[in-house]
């Protein structure tokens, strides 16, 4: 790597990092600068509203219902005519993000640092908003642009740039129920399992801890003994509550139970960890690098629910997931409800990372279930419980853009 060595004290030399010679010399297998130049040349943001299929079922958690998805598409553009597409998925009440802030976020502060820049030096250009404190959504989508122009450009998926597929190509998916009454519950979980879901993901810790009880018991009567069930509090159970539920949840066969307590309390995680026989997935708990480092320290999970989203990217959700492997905790692909350009670079990430469990944990891929409209051409879901990793270079993903624009916010 380039250095310049600043003459000083006889026992500290002052190092200066060259970006340009850092990236030339670990990034070799792509075009160098003075072989072929690309830069952006435009950043656009188009706020979007997305109905939710009411007939699929309600999308809620512990903190409320959801009837629309507020996104943020971005379109980044190059002199070279290799244009790229990312998502931002905003839920203000999880991840303190609006479709309408990331937009004026990316217009005023982080676009025109962009501007000029060769898309395809991915860490490089992200690198500019190292010091830009949270927003992760924000800087995911912005990321996700730049890796599906570095595959369009090199003729590579984004899961060939990971190193190519661990796995098969088609990734199971878990259905998420949502807290509502239990016979609804039962019914809806049901249905799905007949569309061909293999696993249930039963939201919790919106009502009364014997209320979701019932929920889980007749929920495990209309699907059978076969299907896996997962429990999802989403923060919203104390750790006395966490504990106590723990043996209801394994009579009824629950295989984890997802962030049972409040994402700040990482010690209470912990301890519920330490209480209770079933494995316990860390999600909120668990943005930043940071984060996952000290649920690591704290060994406060099993598993550890990464998406590029939630993380800032996939750069990030990477480093996540490799950590977690050298810790021997596993990983499960998570979700905010992502569109179908977001769901497509989480089924990249799917497959290329072996420790994102897909065999084990269902993925979370779950946004082409519950939209009503579409912002690809052709679609993710190949049938009920199932999603195919698209084919073709960057994300392999072709934008409908009448779709998308139909949804625009006015």
């Amino acid at each position: 790597m380039g250095v310049v060595l600043a003459a000083g004290s006889r026992t500290t030399a002052a190092i200066q990092w060259r970006a340009d010679d850092r990236f030339r010399s670990s990034h070799r297998c792509f075009a160098s600068a003075e072989d072929s130049a690309m830069k952006i040349t435009s950043i656009e943001t188009l706020p979007v509203e997305v109905p939710v299929d009411r007939r699929v079922g309600q999308v809620a958690n512990a903190k409320g219902f959801r009837f629309r998805s507020h996104l943020l598409m971005v379109f980044v553009r190059t002199d070279a005519d290799i244009d790229g597409v990312g998502e931002i998925t905003a839920s203000p009440d999880w991840s303190g993000e609006t479709s309408l802030g990331a937009k004026a976020l990316i217009d005023r502060h982080l676009a025109p640092r962009l501007i000029g820049e060769d898309p395809r030096r991915v860490r490089y250009c992200m690198g500019h908003f190292s010091r830009t404190f949270a927003n992760p959504f924000a800087k995911a989508g912005l990321e996700m642009a730049l890796f599906d122009i570095l595959g369009k450009s090199s003729g590579a998926s984004v899961s060939q740039i990971l190193g190519g597929a661990v796995r098969d190509e088609q990734l199971p998916l878990r259905f998420p129920v949502m807290p509502v009454g239990p016979q609804e519950s039962a019914d809806a979980a049901r249905k799905m399992v007949q569309e061909g879901f293999g696993t249930i993901k039963l939201k919790v810790g919106h009502d009364p801890l014997e209320f979701d009880l019932e929920r889980l018991r007749l929920v495990r009567d209309a699907v059978g003994p076969n299907v896996r069930i997962t429990v999802d509090a989403n923060g919203g159970w104390s750790v006395n509550e966490a504990i106590c539920a723990a043996p209801r949840l394994e009579e009824y066969g629950v295989v984890f139970v997802e962030q049972p307590v409040d994402r700040l309390d990482l010690e209470g995680l912990a301890y519920v960890r330490s209480r209770i026989r079933l494995p316990v997935m860390a999600d909120e708990s668990v943005f930043t690098v940071q984060d996952a480092l000290r649920c690591l320290e704290l060994r406060a999970a099993d598993i550890i629910s990464v998406y590029p989203g939630k993380n800032g990217g996939l750069l990030n959700c990477v480093t996540i997931a490799s950590m977690a492997e050298a810790a021997g905790v596993h990983c499960a692909i998570g979700s905010n409800l992502e569109w179908d350009v977001g769901s497509a670079m989480m089924a990249h990430v799917s497959v290329a990372l072996p420790n994102i469990c897909v065999e084990r944990y269902a993925a979370d891929i779950i946004g082409p279930v519950f939209h009503t409209e579409r912002s690809i051409l052709s679609p993710l879901m190949e049938r009920g419980g199932y999603v195919r990793v698209p084919q073709g270079p960057g994300l392999g993903v072709e934008v409908d853009r009448e779709s998308v624009e139909r949804c625009g916010e006015a």
